[in-house]
């Protein structure tokens, strides 16, 4: 289970963020987990982010070492 503070990747995207919220989404008429989290990009001296919300079982964990 990925628990907020977690460094994760997005399968699809293949973007690299850190945990920071759950949620949930209607698909289908179900209720399904989402997580959230906070994408960080370097661009040269900038640092900018965006936040991602997609349903929890397209994101798994990332090493960060």
């Amino acid at each position: 289970m990925l628990k907020i503070g977690d460094d994760v990747r997005h399968q699809a995207t293949k973007q690299v963020g850190t945990v920071f919220g759950y949620g949930h989404q209607v698909m289908h008429g179900m209720y399904l987990t989402t997580l959230k989290a906070r994408v960080t990009k370097n661009r040269g001296t900038r640092r900018s982010s965006k936040f991602i919300e997609d349903i929890y079982t397209t994101w798994v964990a990332e090493d960060v070492a």
